[in-house]
């Protein structure tokens, strides 16, 4: 039996990863993507972006690097226990489910995997080539996952869910990057960018030069505005839960921006109920339409 309680467009189940999850919490912007999603998806959906939640978790719950990598290694296995229907976590079969639904492929969760294993090496991304690369491995590859969720979609839909996946990362790096820079996580910026700005040798036991790190990120922005253009043609093809978290990223860049990229010291996020209504209003904006 499930209870549940509605505020805000909350909707809140006793089970601990079916929809909402600690992935999905009540207020983020993925509650609100998979909120307005099909009722018959949204399962599947918590628990995909459950799967990089606790994968990511490692960044934040284990400083010391070598349990980091026993820790994610631990996770690679268990993927293929997962696949094998033999999952030891809690979350397998939530998972297992959503596999079976839609036959989903192993390459987007080993991407996932060396996403994070390369913040967890502190791998230098050389330039912004790299950052979208890595973009798109990470929030690529969850949002072509989601996407396996809608049946009868095409090729071409999933090429543009992983431009909107990488898109919205690129975002969230710009978001969290002083948490990050914080935690020693100096490789998730450009490298070329940093050695402009005189922070390429920064420790993370001095100050955050807070106007250097800002330059930094103004050097993203037009990569940023460039990915968003080449996604728009073919935003109305993909599923509202993608289609919510590309408009929650649009809002939270335009904020961004008029902080003047001020994240050295605070994370700056939408409330919920500006989420609720950006979600409400998209959800019920498109029809999806097929790639031409």
């Amino acid at each position: 039996m499930q209870t549940r309680s509605r505020r805000l467009g909350v909707d809140q189940p006793t089970t601990s990863w079916g929809f909402p999850n600690p992935a999905t919490p009540p207020g983020s912007s993925t509650y609100y993507a998979i909120r307005f999603a099909d009722v018959a998806q949204r399962d599947a959906l918590a628990a995909l972006c459950g799967w990089r939640h606790l994968v990511r978790s490692v960044l934040e719950q284990v400083s010391d690097p070598g349990v980091a990598a026993r820790k994610l290694a631990w996770w690679q296995g268990e993927l293929e226990r997962i696949f094998a229907r033999q999952g030891q976590h809690p979350l397998a079969p939530a998972l297992s489910r959503a596999m079976t639904r839609a036959d989903l492929p192993r390459q987007p969760f080993l991407d996932i995997l060396w996403a994070v294993e390369a913040l967890l090496a502190n791998r230098q991304s050389r330039d912004q080539a790299e950052v979208l690369a890595r973009a798109e491995l990470d929030c690529g590859s969850l949002a072509e996952l989601m996407l396996h969720q809608t049946p009868g979609h095409v090729a071409a839909q999933r090429s543009a869910a992983r431009r909107a996946g990488a898109y919205w990362g690129l975002v969230a790096l710009i978001r969290d990057s002083g948490w990050l820079l914080r935690r020693g996580r100096l490789g998730v910026l450009p490298a070329d960018a940093l050695a402009r700005q005189g922070i390429a040798q920064w420790s993370p036991s001095g100050p955050l030069p807070g106007a250097a790190l800002a330059s930094v990120l103004a050097e993203l922005l037009p990569l940023c505005h460039r990915e968003r253009e080449r996604l728009d043609p073919d935003l109305a093809s993909l599923p509202s839960a993608l289609r919510i978290r590309v408009r929650l990223a649009d809002t939270l860049l335009a904020e961004l921006m008029a902080s003047g990229l001020a994240v050295a010291d605070q994370r700056i996020a939408l409330t919920p109920l500006r989420k609720l209504w950006i979600a409400w209003r998209e959800s019920r904006a498109r029809v999806p339409q097929p790639i031409a």
